[in-house]
C-alpha cells in the first residue's frame, strides 16, 4: 500500500479510506452528495496525488510524445496543456492523459492505475535522445475546484488567478510554496491542478492554507466518490470504465483529439481503417425513465436484442435522476425510441440524452 503525503490529514477527518490504484485513498469525508454540491455551488478540494506524473526530455521529445499520442502536441506553447491518449497499434487505448508543455520538457499526467504500465509502454518505444523520468512520487496534486476556486485560490498564489486560461499552467507560489498551477479538472466547473513537491509538512501547508482561505465558501473535502459523480455529469471518459484496450478513441466519442492528419503515430492505421469503414458502437449518454441505478456491466436491450452494455451510471447528484453512458450498436441509435437496461435480471426503461448531462 502507497500513501499520499496528506495521509494524515484524510485521517483527522475521518475518511472512508479505501485502496485505489494502490494506494489508500478517500473515498469520502461526510458524504458523496454533500461533497459532489460542494463543488457545484462553492468549492471542493480533492487530494488526487495518486496520479502519475511522467517527464519526457531531450532532443527527440516532440517527435516522440507525436509517436505515441494521439493528439498534435507541435500546437503546444510552453505553459499550455492538452487532453491527449496513447493507442495500441490495433486502435486499442492504453490510456488517456494530460500533456504539458514546460521550455524544455513535457509532463505526461496519467491514470494512477496505469502508472507501470503507460512507463513500460513509453520505454518500449522509445527513441532517438529521449530521456524518460518518472516522477510520480514527487509531486502531490491538489485539484481545487468549483465556482469559488478563483476566489480561493486568488490571494494565495503570486499571478493573477483570473488571467490563467483553461488549459493553461504557470510555475508560481502557492502559499509561499513552489508549484505548478494548472487550469485543469475533472469536474466540469471553474477548477484548478496544484503539483507540488516536497514532503508531508509542506504539502499540509498548502492544503492547509487552501482551506483557511476558503472557509467562508464552506469550503469541503471531497473524496473519490463525488470526483466519480462529478465527471460522469460531465461524461467525462473514465479508464476502465469507458475506455480500455479493447475500445478506440474514434467510438469513445474522442475523435476530436484524434488528429489523423498528423504524421504517423502508434495506432493511426488501425484507426483510419476503422473510421473507412465506419464504426460499429458509440459511447453515449441515457437516462433512466423509471427508479433504479444503472451500473457498469448491465446490458442494453432493444426488445429482445441486445444492442449494448453500460459502461458508466449512478444516480446523479445534481440532476436527482440515473444517468449513465454505454455502448450502442449504431444500427440501433434512435433517439425516439425507449430501450431497456438489465440490471440483475429487471428491465428498466431508459432514453438516449445529450451529454453533458449538466451543461455548463
Amino acid at each position: 500500500m502507497k500513501y499520499t503525503k496528506l495521509n494524515s490529514i484524510h485521517k483527522k477527518l475521518n475518511a472512508k479510506l479505501v485502496e485505489f490504484a494502490g494506494f489508500q485513498m478517500p473515498v469520502y469525508y461526510t458524504s458523496i452528495v454533500e461533497e459532489h454540491l460542494s463543488v457545484r455551488n462553492g468549492v471542493g478540494v480533492f487530494d488526487v496525488s495518486h496520479m502519475g506524473e511522467i517527464f519526457i526530455s531531450g532532443k527527440d521529445a516532440l517527435n516522440f510524445v507525436q509517436k505515441v499520442t494521439i493528439n498534435d502536441a507541435s500546437k503546444l506553447k510552453s505553459g499550455k496543456a492538452q487532453y491527449s491518449a496513447m493507442c495500441y497499434e490495433n486502435g486499442g487505448i492504453v490510456d488517456d492523459l494530460l500533456v504539458y508543455l514546460f521550455e524544455q520538457e513535457f509532463m505526461l499526467v496519467v491514470n494512477a492505475s496505469n502508472k507501470d504500465k503507460d512507463l513500460k509502454w513509453l520505454l518500449q518505444n522509445k527513441f532517438g535522445d529521449v530521456f524518460i523520468d518518472d516522477k510520480s512520487d514527487d509531486y502531490t496534486l491538489i485539484a481545487v475546484q468549483g465556482p469559488k476556486s478563483a476566489e480561493t485560490l486568488k490571494n494565495l498564489v503570486e499571478i493573477d488567478i483570473n488571467n490563467l486560461k483553461y488549459y493553461s499552467f504557470e510555475i508560481t507560489k502557492v502559499g509561499g510554496v513552489d508549484a505548478i498551477v494548472s487550469r485543469t479538472g475533472y469536474t466540469g466547473e471553474l477548477g484548478y491542478e496544484i503539483y507540488l513537491t516536497g514532503d508531508e509538512a509542506t504539502a499540509e501547508k498548502v492544503w492547509n492554507a487552501i482551506f483557511e482561505e476558503g472557509k467562508k465558501f464552506d469550503i469541503k473535502a471531497c473524496g473519490l466518490g463525488a470526483r466519480d459523480n462529478l465527471r460522469l455529469e460531465m461524461a467525462y471518459c473514465l479508464y476502465g470504465n469507458d475506455i480500455n484496450e479493447n475500445t478506440n478513441p474514434l467510438e469513445a466519442g474522442l475523435e476530436w483529439i484524434t488528429k489523423l492528419d498528423k504524421e504517423g503515430f502508434i495506432g493511426k492505421d488501425a484507426l483510419m481503417k476503422i473510421k473507412q469503414a465506419g464504426i460499429k458502437r458509440k459511447l453515449l449518454g441515457f437516462e433512466l425513465i423509471e427508479k433504479g441505478i444503472p451500473r457498469h456491466g448491465n446490458e442494453i436491450f432493444y426488445d429482445s436484442i441486445k444492442i449494448g452494455f453500460v459502461t458508466s451510471g449512478t444516480l446523479s447528484p445534481f440532476l436527482n435522476k440515473p444517468i449513465g453512458l454505454g455502448y450502442f450498436n449504431v444500427n440501433f441509435i434512435d433517439e425516439s425510441k425507449l430501450f431497456e437496461i438489465d440490471n440483475r435480471g429487471k428491465r428498466l426503461k431508459a432514453k438516449l440524452t445529450k451529454t453533458p448531462f449538466v451543461q455548463k
